[in-house]
C-alpha cells in the first residue's frame, strides 16, 4: 500500500543538511548518555575499587546479551528503512508489529537465564572473592529488567528505521537523568548535605551496589513504557492499533534473521571477545579491572559521536536502496565519513589533553588514575579510524550486508586484539596497556577491511527485493 512521502531521503537537500538532522539527536543523546554514565560510575566510584570492579565485572556478559538484542534490531531498522523508502508504510507497520513479537519471545527466556546464573557470572569472569557478593546482587537487579531494556532497544531500532532519532533521543536522556537520581537516593546513606552555607539532611538508602543496579533497572522500565506509549498513542505514520495482527509472520520474520542472525553472530564474537578480555585483565588485579572500566567509560564519549554518524549511514542507506536510489546512498555515505572525521579528529585532540583530569572525575584511586590515563592517551590517537570503521559498518548494515560485517569484525576482534591482549599480559606480562594498545591495532585493521568491503560494491545487491 503506497502512502505520502515519510523518507528523509530527498536529492533535491544537501546530503551535508540531511545527515546532520539525522546524526544530531543521536549524536547530544549519546553525548548525554555517556555524560550521565560518567557520573554513574563517579558515585559508584566514590565506595572504592571494589565497588567498581562488582559493578564493571560483569559487563562483558551483559553486553552479549544487549549485542544480541540490538543484532535483531539491526535486522529490522534495514527492512523498515527499505519500506520507508519504497513509500510502504503498510510493511513497515507490519514489521513493527514482528518487532514486538521477538522482544516477548526473546527477552523472557534471556532474562531467566540471566536471573538463574546472577551469582555464577562473576566466578566465571575470574572475580575475586571480596567483590563476588555485591556482583551477583547486582546482576540480579538488571536482569529483571531485561524484558524492557530489550523492548527499548528494539524500538529504538524501529524508530531509526523511520528516520525518527529525536524520540529516542528525548526518551533515553530522561532515562539517564531518573538513573542518576535513583543512584543518589539508593546508593548512598541518609547524610547531611551543605549548599550555599545551609545543611540539611538528605534521605537516602544507603544499599551501595544494589543501589546502583536498582536504578539501573528502574528507569530502563519506565523507559521502555514511554516508548511503547509513543508508538501506540502518538498521531503520525509510525503510530500502531492494538487491534492490528499480532501473529508471527514467518516470511517477514525469515528476511528479517536473514539480516540479523549474522549481526547476532557479530554481537556475540564481540562479547565473546570482551568476556576473554575482561578475564584477562582479572590477572592482573581489582586496580587493572577498575583502571580498564574506567578508561573505556571516558573514551566512550568519543565513541558515541562516531554511532550517531554511522546510526545516519544505516538510515540514509537502507532508505535510499528501498527508494532504488544506490547513488543516493554512496553520497550520504561519502559526505557522513567527511563530517564525522573532522568531528572525531578534535574529540580525539580533547580526549589526549585531557585525559587525567577527565578519570579523576570517577574515582579517588590514584593507581586507577594513573594507569587509566596511559591507556586513555594511546586510545586518543584512533578515534578517526575508528569513526570510519563505525561508518562504513553502518552503511553495509543499513544494505543489509551483515554477513560482511560479521567476518570483518570477527577476523579483527579476535586476529589482532584477543591474540594481542592474550600474548601480551598472559605471555608476555606486559600489563593492561597491552590490551590497550591491542584494541588500537584492531581498530585500524578492521578500518581498512571495511573500507575494502564498501568499495567492491556488492553491498548495493546484499538484499534482493
Amino acid at each position: 500500500m503506497k502512502t505520502q512521502k515519510v523518507s528523509v531521503v530527498d536529492e533535491n537537500r544537501r546530503p551535508s543538511f540531511t545527515i546532520v538532522m539525522l546524526a544530531w539527536p543521536v549524536f547530544i543523546e549519546q553525548i548525554l548518555v555517556s555524560l550521565v554514565s560518567y557520573v554513574d560510575t563517579a558515585m559508584v566510584g566514590s565506595m572504592g575499587a571494589n565497588a567498581t570492579a562488582a559493578v564493571s565485572i560483569s559487563n562483558s556478559p551483559n553486553m552479549l546479551v544487549n549485542g544480541t538484542i540490538m543484532a535483531i534490531g539491526v535486522g529490522f531498522t534495514a527492512m523498515i528503512s527499505r519500506a520507508i523508502g519504497a513509500e510502504d508504510l503498510q510493511r513497515a507497520k507490519d514489521l513493527m508489529r514482528q518487532a514486538l513479537l521477538v522482544v516477548v519471545a526473546l527477552g523472557l527466556p534471556l532474562m531467566g537465564v540471566l536471573l538463574l546464573l546472577a551469582e555464577k557470572i562473576p566466578l566465571w569472569m575470574g572475580a575475586q572473592a571480596d567483590i563476588l557478593p555485591d556482583a551477583a546482587v547486582y546482576n540480579r537487579i538488571i536482569a529483571a529488567s531485561l524484558i524492557f531494556r530489550t523492548m527499548s532497544m528494539i524500538i529504538t531500532s524501529i524508530m531509526r528505521g523511520y528516520g525518527d532519532t529525536k524520540t529516542p533521543m528525548f526518551v533515553n536522556i530522561g532515562v539517564n537523568i531518573v538513573n542518576v537520581i535513583g543512584n543518589f537516593l539508593l546508593i548512598y546513606p541518609t547524610r547531611t548535605l551543605s549548599m550555599l552555607g545551609v545543611e540539611f539532611t538528605m534521605p537516602g538508602a544507603g544499599w551501595g551496589v544494589a543501589g546502583a543496579g536498582a536504578a539501573t533497572s528502574g528507569s530502563a522500565t519506565i523507559g521502555a513504557l514511554v516508548m511503547l506509549t509513543v508508538i501506540f498513542l502518538k498521531k503520525g505514520p509510525m503510530q500502531l492499533s492494538i487491534k492490528g495482527r499480532y501473529l508471527p509472520d514467518w516470511a517477514i520474520l525469515k528476511t528479517v534473521f536473514r539480516i540479523s542472525l549474522p549481526a547476532a553472530f557479530e554481537r556475540i564474537a564481540m562479547s565473546s571477545a570482551g568476556i576473554i578480555t575482561t578475564s584477562t585483565i582479572a590477572t592482573l588485579g581489582t586496580v587493572a579491572v577498575a583502571a580498564n572500566s574506567l578508561y573505556l567509560t571516558a573514551e566512550s564519549m568519543c565513541f558515541m559521536p562516531g554511532f550517531a554518524f554511522a546510526t545516519a549511514a544505516t538510515t540514509l542507506v537502507g532508505q535510499s536502496l528501498g527508494a532504488k536510489r544506490p547513488d543516493l546512498a554512496e553520497k550520504y555515505v561519502k559526505m557522513t565519513a567527511k563530517i564525522a572525521g573532522v568531528v572525531m579528529f578534535f574529540m580525539g585532540a580533547a580526549l589526549y589533553i585531557f585525559a587525567g583530569p577527565i578519570l579523576r572525575l570517577f574515582t579517588p584511586d590514584l593507581a586507577v588514575i594513573a594507569l587509566g590515563t596511559i591507556c586513555l592517551e594511546y586510545d586518543a590517537f584512533i578515534q578517526v579510524p575508528q569513526m570510519l570503521a563505525q561508518v562504513l559498518a553502518g552503511a553495509l548494515r543499513g544494505a543489509g550486508d551483515t554477513k560482511w560485517t560479521f567476518i570483518i569484525i570477527t577476523v579483527s576482534m579476535w586476529g589482532v586484539r584477543i591474540l594481542g591482549t592474550v600474548v601480551g599480559i598472559r605471555l608476555l606480562q606486559f600489563g593492561l596497556e597491552a590490551a590497550c594498545l591491542a584494541m588500537c591495532a584492531d581498530q585500524c585493521v578492521r578500518c581498512i577491511l571495511f573500507f575494502l568491503r564498501y568499495r567492491t560494491g556488492k553491498w548495493k545487491q546484499a538484499i534482493q527485493d
